[in-house]
């Protein structure tokens, strides 16, 4: 056994507990979710996302092939027309009763330039599979999310990111794009041609059109050393400032109920090679779980047997190229809220956050995220113009999600956070006109390139008003 897994399972015989019934009343309250017809009364086969808080029974499904087969579809399909990448967005991007639209078989690269360093990629084209692709011609991006399953037109179109002192979203990266319009017309934008188009389109929310290639500007392949270290959390909150700035990539996980959180660093180094072990997040996650269950109705005790467990946990470390690293697997499926917040705000709002669960929601057990954006220009970037603290809170994906609503979005809003496009929020135009600067230019691009509405479900709707 690991001692990562020892986190939780050691030491305090934590599950001999089990005995008292605790753990059966919670996986009783925590049951699969009712499943919707896999077919609608018109025979349509459903469409659901990763974690299940989005549905649809679309009339059409297409998956074009190529960027002309692209423009020939978009006039003619039936609206609204909605592309999906790989469905990880948690909001209601995706839902329509019209086109369903998958950018799956246009994906690979269509060609580099070795010495200026970029590529130009097919925008259907995973981020997965997009590591092993740049690395093959000795590049890579400059950062990549946590999770890399998304498609990179779907990443870019909800803001995707990672962290680091100085590193910008996915988006911030894109020199060139090329987007099928709803018309069927084809537009080559980049800062210099059709720069309105850019600029609002690059954070698009799939409602200018389709992306079909991408341009982005990547640097040299590097080695880097992923260091896993859990630290006291009040301690890791003092000095997280400094501690940003110290790492070339630097996030961390505040354990809620625990009093501990998992700072993760990544800096190039020229050490050999030590590839990261099995994935074992899935399981601590899970022991996490165990915890809550056991002691859901006495923090006090629950935060001493953690810290118990917890006491000698050595770093994990791994070495090996970023693509390799930068990502994780995360076969626990969610629900997630995320906002970025004025670097100057993430630190007390997170505080209050934390306070907020550890009062409030002693059902939480997922980790609280907290990375770094840089600023960039895209008009509907979170991160427009302003450096950004993120922080992202989670529910099972089998458990209300409510409390983030009630709970916590209160506080990212009023520390004048921006939502992440593709996670829960509640905002709509009105909110989002007091925080996007450019938000009526981006408005007005849409409706020039968009003027029937054919990109429009009712989510979007309500976001572009």
């Amino acid at each position: 056994m690991s001692t990562r897994r020892k986190v939780l399972l050691g030491g305090a015989g934590l599950l001999a507990l089990g005995a008292a019934g605790l753990v059966g009343r919670r996986e009783w309250l925590s049951r699969e979710p009712d499943l919707l017809p896999p077919l609608d009364a018109a025979g349509r086969a459903l469409w659901s996302n990763w974690a299940g808080t989005a549905t649809a029974y679309p009339a059409v499904r297409a998956a074009p092939a190529s960027e002309a087969d692209l423009a020939t579809l978009l006039p003619a399909a039936k609206a609204p027309i909605r592309p999906v990448g790989s469905g990880h967005s948690f909001t209601a991007l995706v839902p329509t009763e019209g086109t369903l639209l998958s950018l799956d078989r246009l994906e690979g690269l269509v060609r580099h330039d070795a010495a200026a360093y970029t590529a130009t990629i097919r925008a259907g084209t995973r981020l997965s599979a997009l590591g092993p692709l740049l690395a093959g011609i000795g590049q890579e991006m400059p950062n990549l999310p946590d999770i890399n399953k998304q498609t990179l037109a779907g990443g870019l179109a909800t803001g995707t990111h990672g962290t680091g002192k100085g590193f910008m979203a996915l988006h911030g990266e894109v020199t060139e794009l090329r987007l099928v319009l709803p018309d069927g017309g084809i537009a080559q934008c980049s800062r210099n041609w059709r720069p309105e188009l850019f600029h609002a389109a690059r954070v698009g929310l799939g409602g200018f059109g389709v992306l079909s290639e991408v341009t982005l500007q990547n640097r040299p392949l590097s080695r880097v050393k992923k260091v896993v270290t859990l630290v006291d959390t009040e301690e890791l909150l003092r000095k997280w400032p400094a501690l940003a700035g110290q790492h070339r990539n630097a996030e961390f996980l505040v354990l809620p109920f625990t009093g501990k959180s998992a700072l993760i660093t990544h800096d190039v180094t020229t050490d050999p090679v030590r590839p990261r072990g099995p994935d074992q997040d899935a399981d601590t996650l899970m022991d996490l779980k165990r915890l809550r269950d056991l002691f859901e109705f006495t923090p006090a005790l629950r935060r001493r047997a953690a810290q118990a467990a917890m006491a000698e946990i050595p770093p994990e470390i791994a070495i090996d190229e970023g693509w390799k690293l930068l990502s994780n697997e995360r076969p626990v499926r969610f629900k997630e809220m995320e906002y970025h917040l004025p670097i100057d705000q993430q630190v007390a709002a997170l505080r209050e956050v934390i306070a907020r669960i550890e009062r409030d929601a002693p059902g939480v057990f997922f980790p609280i995220e907290a990375r770094i954006i840089a600023p960039d220009d895209a008009w509907l970037s979170p991160f427009y113009l302003r450096e950004s603290g993120s922080i992202a809170v989670h529910a099972w994906y089998k458990e209300d999600h409510d409390w983030m609503f009630k709970l916590i979005e209160p506080v990212l809003r009023e520390a004048g956070g921006r939502p992440h496009w593709g996670k829960l929020h509640s905002l709509g135009a009105a909110d989002l006109k007091q925080l996007y600067p450019m938000f009526a230019e981006a408005q007005a691009v849409r409706r020039k390139v968009d003027s029937q509405d054919r990109m429009m479900n009712p989510f979007l709707t309500r976001i572009f008003g």
